[in-house]
């Protein structure tokens, strides 16, 4: 907490100076470019690795960067932020992005020794366990808890398609999903890539290709 406390004073002191201006427009209203849906690990941080501003990105987190099924939403979150997210906010892309050494796929992995809450929380991420357990994966030199991961994150874009909204969107031509993977260990942000049915690592050249597509 004192780290915390320092922070948002060095915060006060040197960086909102020069952000009051930033921050005064967006009290006028907000137009994210993106919904990103992570996990709650303290060590993945959307808003770094993405270089993002105040009012780029809303941001949902939780247990292992799960998305309900619409079938199965009973007040939760996630489902109102995609609601928030595409009928107000107008947001043009949504990503799922997971992360390696992620401990909800540990959990999801593990036969036992599950708190009820959590336990309840990973049902939607089973199918990605089943698929595991069938022998699927992307990348079989990953840990089994990292290849779940990167399953995972592509199960959780097809429970998105389960919302009218989402699929709305994608039919109009007016919504994007994407599905990332944060390596903990190196810092590198993974995009998947549907032609070639892997994850490959963001940088300048694949950078390039992403916005060449986005921009045709």
């Amino acid at each position: 907490m004192l780290k915390l406390v320092k922070g948002v004073v060095s915060f006060h002191e040197n960086v909102l100076p020069g952000l009051r201006t930033q921050f005064a427009q967006l009290s006028l209203g907000q137009s994210p470019d993106a919904l990103m849906i992570s996990c709650s690990d303290s060590r993945v941080v959307p808003n770094l690795f993405a270089s993002t501003d105040p009012g780029d990105l809303v941001v949902v987190r939780n247990i292992g960067n799960l998305v309900p099924r619409s079938e199965e939403v009973h007040g939760e979150s996630e489902a109102a932020a995609i609601e928030i997210a595409l009928e107000r906010l107008k947001v043009r892309d949504i990503i799922v992005c997971g992360h390696s050494q992620c401990a909800g796929m540990a959990a999801l992995l593990a036969e036992e020794g599950i708190s009820p809450n959590v336990q309840r929380w990973l049902r939607h991420g089973l199918a990605a366990r089943r698929r595991l357990d069938d022998g699927q994966s992307f990348d079989k030199s990953l840990t089994r808890q990292d290849q779940l991961s990167q399953l995972s994150v592509m199960h959780q874009l097809e429970n998105l398609r389960t919302y009218d909204l989402v699929e709305q969107g994608l039919t109009a031509g007016a919504l994007r999903l994407h599905g990332w993977w944060f390596d903990i260990g190196t810092g590198n942000v993974y995009a998947f890539e549907p032609e070639q049915n892997k994850f490959s690592v963001i940088d300048e050249a694949f950078g390039r290709r992403i916005i060449e597509q986005i921009g045709n």
